[in-house]
């Protein structure tokens, strides 16, 4: 799936999650600040910074339940901002006019459905790093 069909989903899972508190901004508002915070320096899905939060052994379920197949593991705003970073929650609510809680509990249903369709079924990008079990150590021994 590319890029942009994933901002245009997220940006509408977005705005379902938020309700009326989304009903002022605008599509195409919601599309940028998407944009920039899952988009890397060549336009795709940036999974580097979401498969770096996989130190914590119980975010690691929670990202391999969006990256492989079957259902996606809920989450929060709060396990959401512990995933992508506080910073990068800001960032995303400042673009918005949001406070940062409001902007991360609009992401809580957005991200996980934009990793899930970005990644397909997972196999090729867990196989690569080992499993999951292989990215966990991996990002074990990069943040030590």
């Amino acid at each position: 799936m590319e890029l942009n069909d994933l901002v245009q989903m997220g940006t509408q899972l977005f705005k379902d999650k938020l309700g009326d508190q989304a009903s002022e901004l605008d599509d195409n508002s919601i599309m940028d600040a998407l944009s920039g915070l899952i988009s890397n320096e060549e336009g795709g899905l940036d999974i580097s910074n979401i498969l770096s939060s996989l130190t914590d052994g119980n975010l690691g379920s929670i990202i391999s339940s969006w990256v492989g197949s079957g259902e996606n593991e809920a989450v929060d705003g709060s396990v959401l901002s512990s995933i992508l970073g506080n910073e990068q929650i800001s960032a995303f609510a400042e673009k918005l006019g949001l406070d940062p809680d409001t902007a991360a509990e609009g992401l809580a249903d957005a991200v996980p459905n934009m990793v899930d369709k970005a990644t397909g079924d997972g196999s090729s990008i867990l196989d690569s790093f080992g499993g999951i079990d292989g990215i966990m150590d991996m990002a074990n021994k990069f943040f030590k």
